[in-house]
């Protein structure tokens, strides 16, 4: 590759290694953050969601404003907030101030993630797109399993707010880099859906500011039955305003697809469950059994490390016998991990137990990752390959959002912090719940019917109508011929030209 290519790869690759880090490395720390701040449950909560959240709201955003600002200015002012902001909760004096400084994080992530793989696109020779975006992408799956490992190695050596000062000096000497070393570069100029983002952003807040509270305030006081009302009708107003505005921050379009829309669906089930259950299992082995962060972080290791050893091989049969199948698999393969954890899980459990548990959920978690951006992508023509990715990207962080809320809901129901004992009566039923609920995802995943990449159905109900069809690669007629409709009921005054066969 160029020297500018290269240069290219280094930067998004420690970006997006700085900023997936943060989604998880905070895991192993939270029982140490519990006791410093004297945290209660709620602010723990929001020490993983704040980020999750604002993360995954902007997301849809921060591509499109790099495309009309330019993607390298854009790209540096992320890497910026996200520096700030990381020193902000290195020195948070308390838990409502570290989870303020966590939201600034995810605004800075949500601006970064995306741009990385559109700056390194644009950088990168076509004939060598595919190896640069492999890299990529294998430093983003590092970071994910080694999150927890490496949070808990900087908590036991260190303390708490390393991890978040870990990021300063990388931001620091990343943003001069960004600088001098890449070319700027602009996409498509489209209008910024500002109405879609006020909406779907304050109703999503309005929800899980309801789900958090809601043990400790009552589930039917006034003030969170109203936060649940305003959530739920700000999200179906987002949902009208998406349906009428002419540039969409998320095309309702896309779920008319069987395909786009059921894989988004084990995607949000898939996070909700794996999101929800690690929040607890990374406190059980320093709450519950004593141990140490980066010996909780350790023990995680054959869940959070085995996509990247299992991932190729699943990439390589997900076309022979279909990313759907290798997803549902894999999903309820995650499902039995769960709910094996789930019955097993007691104060004086010995380690080896969750092994086989830990290897199972690893393995399912590989065969989810490796066909699921394909199956997306597929569905939908290549100049929407962006906006799908990204709101399947968004979805996915949304699933971790509710996962961590509902099971903790779930966990205060059912026990708490006040013994071993307690908080294993708890952890327990929530993570069996995360578990059923990921063996839904199994079954959308399943469900999802393998067709042709040349029918995206979510483009097919715009596309124009003729009487005839004058091609050689669609079914309807031989080249010059009337469609031959009859035994497929279809009207042949309303034959759809698809993209690429007309």
């Amino acid at each position: 590759m160029t020297p500018k290519a290269v240069w290219a790869l280094a930067i998004t690759s420690v970006a997006v290694f700085m900023v997936t880090l943060d989604n998880l490395v905070v895991t192993t720390a939270i029982p140490v953050i519990r006791q410093d701040l004297h945290a209660g449950l709620s602010g723990l909560q929001w020490t993983v969601n704040a980020y999750t959240l604002t993360f995954a709201v902007l997301l849809l955003t921060g591509a499109a404003l790099g495309d009309r600002f330019g993607r390298r200015r854009l790209l540096a002012i992320g890497i910026t907030i996200f520096t700030v902001a990381s020193a902000a909760a290195a020195s948070a004096p308390s838990i409502l101030a570290l989870d303020v400084a966590r939201a600034a994080q995810g605004v800075g992530g949500a601006i970064v993630m995306p741009l990385t793989l559109t700056v390194l696109s644009a950088s990168v020779p076509a004939a060598r797109r595919g190896l640069a975006l492999g890299i990529w992408g294998g430093i983003s799956g590092l970071a994910v399993a080694f999150g927890p490992l490496v949070g808990g190695a900087i908590v036991s050596g260190i303390s708490w707010h390393w991890i978040f000062w870990l990021n300063v000096p990388i931001g620091l000497v990343l943003v001069p880099f960004i600088l001098l070393r890449l070319d700027e570069s602009h996409g498509p100029v489209s209008r910024l859906d500002l109405p879609g983002l006020a909406l779907a952003s304050t109703g999503l807040v309005a929800i899980v500011w309801g789900l958090v509270r809601a043990n400790e305030a009552g589930w039917t006081s006034a003030g969170i039955a109203g936060s649940f009302v305003v959530g739920t009708a700000l999200l179906v107003g987002f949902v009208a305003w998406e349906l009428r505005t002419e540039h969409p921050m998320l095309p309702m379009r896309f779920f008319r697809n069987r395909t786009f829309a059921l894989a988004n669906v084990a995607s949000l089930f898939m996070f909700f469950g794996m999101f929800g259950a690690i929040f607890f299992i990374s406190q059980f082995f320093q709450t519950v059994q004593g141990l140490s962060p980066f010996q909780s972080g350790l023990r995680l290791l054959p869940w959070t490390a085995m996509p990247m050893l299992v991932a190729p091989i699943a990439g390589a049969l997900s076309d022979r016998i279909g990313g759907h199948r290798l997803m549902g698999a894999g999903l309820a393969l995650q499902a039995i991990g769960l709910a094996w954890i789930a019955a097993v899980s007691e104060p004086s459990t010995p380690y080896v137990e969750f092994i086989g548990a830990f290897l199972i959920s690893g393995v399912g978690m590989a065969l989810f990752f490796a066909p699921v951006a394909n199956v997306i992508l597929s569905s939908v023509r290549p100049e929407q390959e962006g906006q799908a990715s990204g709101a399947n990207n968004a979805i996915r962080e949304l699933g971790g959002v509710f996962g961590v809320a509902v099971l903790a809901a779930v966990f205060t129901v059912n026990g708490g912090y006040g013994s071993g004992q307690q908080f294993v009566d708890g952890m327990n039923p929530a993570v069996m719940i995360g578990a059923a609920l990921v063996a839904v995802g199994a079954i959308a995943a399943f469900a999802i019917k393998r067709s042709p990449p040349t029918e995206p159905l979510a483009v097919a109900d715009q596309a124009p109508f003729v009487t005839a069809c004058a091609c050689t690669s669609c079914w309807c007629a031989p080249h010059g011929s009337t469609p031959q409709t009859e035994d497929r009921g279809v009207d042949a005054e309303k034959i759809p030209v698809l993209a690429g066969t007309a």
